[in-house]
Formats: structure tokens, sequence, C-alpha cells
């Protein structure tokens, strides 16, 4: 992912570990997640194609339930600059997340550990708990703030949670701030979270995205 000065743009360093960790997948047993943009399945597991539904989740599940695996190919590689309306990536990501979820929850005897093994621990790590992280960064700070009396540590930890939100914050009403990698990160970060936490509500409000436009770059 390239900002539009050609350089890394704050989804650009968390691609990159998006790839790493898909790497380390594919040797352990399976990718659970495959790039929209560039993948490659058989025809067999994209037999009930739905529109309601990510092709690219759900093609893995499917490979998966069919006795099949994502691998990851090191030689495909491919760029795509960022978004230049945060407007339009902000539902993006909303849209790709309920979206997901759709999936997740139409498949949840993938998580069966006794039948799938490695494949529902994957699952279960990367798609379910990224899912909740938001959930468990709101438990932390108000945990913080409740034991904030009881040691330097805990003061020290909220006084970085605190800067961490703060600069993003800041990154996001300054936006050319976010040239600077310790802003555009954490921007990233809170951005992201903040966008799974609306997407979670709209999901379990009972919206679903049957269609799909891709957002102009």
């Amino acid at each position: 992912m390239l900002g539009r000065d050609g350089k890394p743009s704050g989804e650009g360093l968390y691609v990159r570990y998006e790839m790493w960790l898909r790497a380390l997948e594919s040797r352990a047993y399976s990718l659970v997640g495959l790039s929209g943009s560039l993948f490659a399945a058989r025809k067999e597991v994209c037999a009930d194609f739905s529109n309601e539904m990510q092709s690219d989740f759900r093609t893995v599940l499917n490979s998966v339930k069919m006795g099949l695996r994502g691998v990851n190919d090191p030689l495909a590689v491919g760029f795509y600059q960022d978004t230049a309306d945060q407007k339009r990536e902000w539902d993006r990501k909303i849209r790709t997340i309920i979206r997901g979820l759709t999936v997740f929850f139409r498949h949840v005897e993938l998580l069966n550990i006794f039948r799938y093994g490695m494949f529902s621990y994957q699952l279960f790590c990367h798609k379910l708990l990224r899912w909740l992280v938001p959930f468990f960064l709101i438990v932390a700070f108000v945990s913080n703030i409740a034991l904030l009396s009881g040691s330097y540590i805990l003061v020290v930890l909220m006084f970085l949670q605190i800067l961490l939100y703060g600069v993003a914050v800041v990154g996001i009403l300054r936006p050319r701030l976010q040239d600077l990698v310790f802003v555009r990160v954490p921007t990233y970060f809170l951005s992201v979270n903040a966008s799974i936490l609306f997407a979670w509500w709209r999901y379990l409000a009972g919206q679903r995205i049957v269609t799909w436009t891709p957002t102009e770059r």
C-alpha cells in the first residue's frame, strides 16, 4: 500500500505485517484470508457464490471444508495506492468487516477444532480475536483507570494509552501530519479499530452488504 508520495502509508505498514502473517499461516497449515485483488482458486470451491458474502474470505473457508487449503505465493506481488478520500476509505473498511462477519457467522462450524484442527485455531485468532480488539482496548482503558492508584507501572501505561490516542486524534484532525510515521501509524490504528466497532454495531443491527462498489484510488 503506497501513499500519494509513493511511500508506504499507515495501512501499508499493516499490509506488510499482514503478508508476513499470511506467510507464517501458509507454512503452519492454511491461509485464513485472501487478497481480494490478487488470488486464484479452483472452480469447484467457487460454485455457490453469494453476493452477500466476501468471495475471498468465503473461498478459503469453502476450500478447507473440501479438504483443501489456501497457500501463499511469495512471487505474487502487487502494489496499490491508498485512498485519497478518507470518508470513502472509512466506509470501505466498515463494508469489508460487515461482509467478513457475515461470512464468519455463516461458517462457525469451522471453529470445531476436533474436526478442522489447526485451521480452527487460525480462524479464531486471525479473524475473531482481531475483530474483538476494539472491545479489548476499551476494557483495557477502563480497567487502567479503575486501577490507576495501584502502581507506578499502571500510571505509565495510562499515560502511554492517552498519548497513543491523543496522537491519533491529532492525525485525524490534521491529515498533513500523517506524513510523520509516528503520527501515521497511531492514526491508522485508531481509525481501523473504530471502523470495526461501527461494523459490529451495524452488523448486530441487521445490516448486510449485498453489493460492492470498488473504492476509487
